[in-house]
C-alpha cells in the first residue's frame, strides 16, 4: 500500500499490481471498504497496470468533506496520471458502482463496470431500499436525517466492523447475506472480507459517512448521456444491493449490457465470475 500526495494536499491511499503499462484496470471498492477489497485481484492481472485507491476518509486516505460520487473523478484522475496511463477501464463494486460509472467522463476511459452496483438515489422509478436488508434500511434511514444522524449510528453500529473476524464475519452482516453469498464465504474468503473491514475504518468512521451521504444524493453527472460501454453484473439473490438497481441502470444508460446471473448474490458474483470479469475487461483494452 502506497499513498499519493494530491495537488491539494491530501493523501490518498493505493495498491497496484507493479506491471509498467500505459494501459490499466482502475479498480473502486464497495461501502464500507479499502483498496485491500482487490487484494487478490491485482496479482492476476499481468497484462496491464492494475490500480485500486482507498477513497477518501477509509483507510490512510485523507476525509475528503461534503465529497460526491462526480467529485470523486479528480482524485483517480491523479492517480491515472501518475502512472502515465493513456487508457483504462474502471471496474466498482457495490457502492463502488457509480464510481465507476463516474469514469466514463474520463476521456481516457474505454469501458465502466459495474458489479451489483447501487443505483440513484431519489430517482422516481427506483425504490432505492426496496428488497435491502434491515441493516441498509436502518443505515440509509440515519443518513437521509443528517450527518449527525448517521455519524451517531456508526457510533453505535460502526465499531463491531472495525473489529470483525473471519469466524464473525457472517453474523456481523446479519440479514445483508443471502444463502449464495453465505456458501461462498469460505474460511479463506471471510478473513479477507473481514480484513478490508477492519483496514477501512481503522482510524474511523468518515469514509463510509461520505458515502452514505453521497449516495442520498444525485450522482452529479447524467447515466443517460454515458456513450462507454457499460457492463453490467448482477445476481438476483443479492440483499446489499438487489438486482432492481441494475435493471434500473441498464434502463438509464443507452450503452449498457446486463449480465444477469441468476442464482448469486453480492459476494458470491465476485467469487464466481473473478477471471471472467477481467478477461472481459481486458478485451477493452486491446
Amino acid at each position: 500500500m502506497s499513498q499519493l500526495t494530491l495537488k491539494d494536499g491530501r493523501k490518498l491511499e493505493y495498491f497496484d499490481n507493479g506491471v509498467e503499462s500505459p494501459k490499466a484496470i482502475l479498480f473502486l471498492h464497495g461501502t464500507p471498504g479499502d483498496a485491500t477489497a482487490w487484494k487478490n485481484w491485482l496479482p492476476e492481472i499481468k497484462e496491464v497496470r492494475a490500480i485500486s485507491t482507498s477513497r477518501p476518509g477509509y483507510g490512510n486516505s485523507d476525509r475528503e468533506v461534503g465529497r460526491t460520487v462526480a467529485s470523486d473523478l479528480i482524485n483517480q484522475q491523479q492517480i491515472l496520471d501518475h502512472f502515465g496511463i493513456e487508457s483504462f477501464v474502471s471496474i466498482g463494486w457495490s457502492g463502488g458502482g457509480p464510481h465507476s460509472l463516474n469514469m466514463t467522463r474520463e476521456p481516457r476511459c474505454k469501458a465502466a463496470f459495474t458489479l451489483a452496483g447501487v443505483g440513484e438515489y431519489g430517482r422516481e422509478d427506483l425504490d432505492f431500499l426496496a428488497g435491502m436488508g434491515p441493516e441498509n434500511h436502518e443505515e440509509f434511514g440515519a443518513a437521509l436525517q443528517g450527518e449527525a444522524e448517521i455519524r451517531e449510528w456508526m457510533r453505535v453500529n460502526g465499531p463491531a466492523l472495525q473489529k470483525v473476524s473471519g469466524s464473525d464475519f457472517i453474523s456481523a452482516m446479519g440479514g445483508l447475506l443471502g444463502e449464495a453469498d453465505k456458501a461462498a464465504l469460505t474460511q479463506e474468503v471471510a478473513d479477507a472480507s473481514a480484513g478490508t473491514f477492519r483496514t477501512a475504518l481503522a482510524k474511523g468512521f468518515d469514509g463510509w459517512i461520505d458515502d452514505d451521504l453521497a449516495f442520498i444524493q444525485p450522482f452529479g453527472f447524467e447515466l443517460e448521456k454515458i456513450n462507454k460501454p457499460v457492463v453490467l453484473w448482477q445476481g438476483n439473490d443479492d440483499f446489499m444491493v438487489p438486482q432492481a438497481h441494475s435493471e434500473w441502470l441498464h434502463k438509464h444508460i443507452p450503452s449498457s449490457t446486463l449480465n444477469f446471473v441468476p442464482g448469486h448474490g453480492h459476494i458470491s458474483l465476485i467469487e464466481k465470475y473473478r477471471q471472467n470479469i477481467i478477461e472481459m475487461a481486458l478485451s477493452y483494452l486491446n
